[in-house]
């Protein structure tokens, strides 16, 4: 075989990092090891199945024979579902020729960049974030990053993004926010749309405007005194610069029942519809049908969330106090309170430090290798979401956590630990 080149954007992606750490791991399991994996920001579906209803639901569109293409800008019954459950749970007033269905928020994210970014425009996007630099790829858009620091509990700030809005096409926001689990704080999500919308005032006729990607998929998901804010309610002249990333996958548990939304300037929309259509992202017809049926399901939804959240709260909460345990007893790990979603930012800062064997721990990749080995424990480093290679915070998801194992984690940690010099 000769040496044939691909397209440049085939040659130049990057694959998966977390894909890359999730194939070692799966090795070590099949060979035998006991791995606490929570790299992966999914569910264990014994742990956290998706509401019964749901299911019942599902199987039963199946039956009455929903099994053919859905209309491209999703069924008018689930669009309605959607606009009903967004108006009731988040003051959100959208018609439904507002809000397009996928399957999933990949696709619509990826619609959302494809629609409104062209080669060379200007993206600005925090790290650490989940794939907004692939997607910027994608377009051969301008990288602009905001390195999020703990200060802020890693979320970019008005100050911070002030500086580079001239000549911007989108602003990738996320909250709460994946990998960290932390949400914006209303003052702060207030002070970023009003730089939005002053930059979009004053922009000719003929210009692009400066879209603001707004990607709430954890939103459902906040905990102790959290609340979610966003652009539109906060500001509604928002709403003509707001295109929504929003769906089930995390808010039920259902990653792999693929049933995604945005919402966002109807013209907008219409674009995103047609690019969607080509590349025939819908969700199935069978789940479009269960899920507008679900969120119509109040008693169903509360039932729900009452137990979900519980559920996720209770590890998120047990492994902070874990980590900041150790942090107390002078380990050099730490942890940010969990505000939201289903992960917690933890830090390992071992850098320098000195194995049994007396082998110089020189850089963060063999700090995750070493917790990897010595605690079978398994994170995703934030150098995987685009911040610097040597940062010493990680992704902790408790999608696949059982709560009886917490104990054995901090046990296994704890002896690494005591092992360094």
């Amino acid at each position: 075989m000769g040496n044939y080149k691909f397209s440049e954007l085939a040659e130049t992606l990057i694959g998966s990092e977390i894909v890359k750490l999730g194939a070692m791991i799966k090795e070590k399991i099949k060979a035998g090891e006991q791995i606490f994996n929570y790299t992966i920001g999914d569910f264990d579906s014994t742990q956290f199945p998706i509401p019964e209803e749901l299911k019942n639901e599902i199987i039963a569109a199946y039956n009455e024979g929903y099994t053919t293409y859905p209309t491209a800008e999703g069924e008018l019954d689930l669009r309605n579902a959607v606009a009903s459950f967004l108006e009731k749970n988040e003051g959100l007033t959208y018609d439904p020729s507002e809000i397009l269905i996928s399957n999933g928020g990949r696709p619509l994210i990826y619609s959302i960049f494809r629609s409104i970014v062209d080669k060379g425009d200007k993206v600005i996007y925090p790290v650490p974030s989940w794939n907004n630099n692939h997607y910027v790829h994608f377009t051969e858009a301008v990288h602009v990053q905001i390195d999020a620091v703990r200060e802020n509990n890693f979320m970019p700030t008005a100050a911070q993004i002030k500086p580079h809005l001239k000549g911007a096409t989108l602003l990738a926001l996320c909250s709460p926010l994946n990998p960290t689990g932390t949400v914006f704080t209303k003052a702060e999500l207030e002070a970023i749309c009003d730089l939005v919308i002053a930059e979009n005032e004053s922009r000719t006729e003929g210009q692009k405007k400066l879209y603001v990607m707004f990607d709430q998929i954890y939103w459902t998901l906040t905990f102790g005194e959290t609340i979610h804010h966003n652009p539109v309610t906060l500001r509604p002249k928002m709403k003509a610069y707001t295109v929504f990333v929003d769906g089930i996958s995390k808010a039920f548990a259902a990653t792999g029942v693929r049933v995604g939304w945005s919402m966002g300037p109807q013209d907008l929309i219409a674009k995103m519809k047609s690019i969607n259509s080509h590349v025939g992202s819908w969700a199935p017809m069978a789940e479009q049908k269960a899920v507008a049926r679900f969120l119509m399901n109040e008693p169903a939804l509360k039932k729900y969330f009452d137990h979900f959240k519980f559920e996720v709260n209770y590890r998120l909460a047990h492994l902070f106090e874990g980590f900041r345990n150790l942090h107390a007893e002078g380990y050099r790990v730490d942890a940010i309170k969990p505000e939201a979603a289903i992960y917690l930012t933890v830090q390992l800062d071992l850098v320098g430090k000195k194995t049994a064997d007396g082998k110089l721990i020189s850089n963060q990749q063999e700090v995750t290798q070493y917790i990897l080995d010595k605690a079978k424990l398994a994170l995703v480093p934030f150098g995987f979401f685009g911040a610097d290679k040597e940062s010493s915070w990680y992704r902790l998801s408790i999608g696949c956590c059982k709560k009886e194992e917490i104990e054995g984690v901090f046990s296994n940690l704890k002896k690494a630990l005591q092992e360094l010099s």
